[in-house]
């Protein structure tokens, strides 16, 4: 297996968390698109995703992927009832902050400030941490996104309750802890599979 094993030099390689779109590189050697059989272009649901070398690498196990994409898809693009777009994306972006996640953080960071329009906000929340003042309705939300992503989870029903007062109902409740759980767990997965890059020039 050691002969998979990559070790990338990377130069300039990001250290600050930023809205920019930067690169991510994996430890191990990724499928190669020409070697992608039907099994595997139905695991990553959308043939675009042939592209990402952290895509190609997860659909080694084509069923599991599948069933990722699919979750994650649900979670932050069904948003006919619930949680605006704008705020799963927050949820997912201080999971990705509390957990050190800086390339989890620049993809959900630019979606959250396009939805949002607040992105000065969401700069401060990369700038300053999960402890940046938001306003009570984000502020709730980060607090709850920081609480299930800790380890061990500290989120009680306190954070509903702060949650239900800052005008959430329950569906959006249920849509900020499903993609800050997503994310907890998507974070670890990336973290461990490889690390982040300069943007491609």
């Amino acid at each position: 297996m050691t002969d998979h094993i990559i070790t990338p030099v990377i130069e300039n390689r990001p250290v600050a968390f930023t809205q920019a779109e930067i690169g991510w590189t994996p430890w191990l050697e990724p499928l190669a698109e020409e070697d992608l059989t039907e099994a595997h272009l139905a695991g990553l649901v959308e043939a675009a995703r042939a592209k990402s070398p952290y895509f190609r690498l997860l659909v080694r196990d084509p069923a599991v992927l599948e069933a990722r994409t699919k979750t994650d898809k649900d979670i932050f693009y069904n948003t006919r009832t619930g949680l605006p777009r704008a705020e799963r994306e927050l949820a997912a972006t201080a999971a990705s902050r509390s957990n050190g996640c800086i390339f989890c953080a620049s993809v959900h960071s630019r979606f959250a400030a396009h939805h949002s329009k607040r992105g000065d906000d969401v700069q401060t929340l990369l700038d300053e941490g999960v402890e940046a003042d938001l306003g009570e309705r984000w502020n709730a939300i980060v607090a709850a996104s920081v609480a299930l992503t800790a380890t061990p989870p500290s989120f009680s029903e306190e954070h509903i309750a702060r949650l239900s007062a800052a005008g959430l109902d329950e569906l959006e409740i249920s849509d900020v802890i499903h993609g800050a759980a997503f994310f907890n767990w998507a974070n670890r997965l990336m973290l461990s599979l490889g690390e982040p890059t300069p943007p491609t020039q």
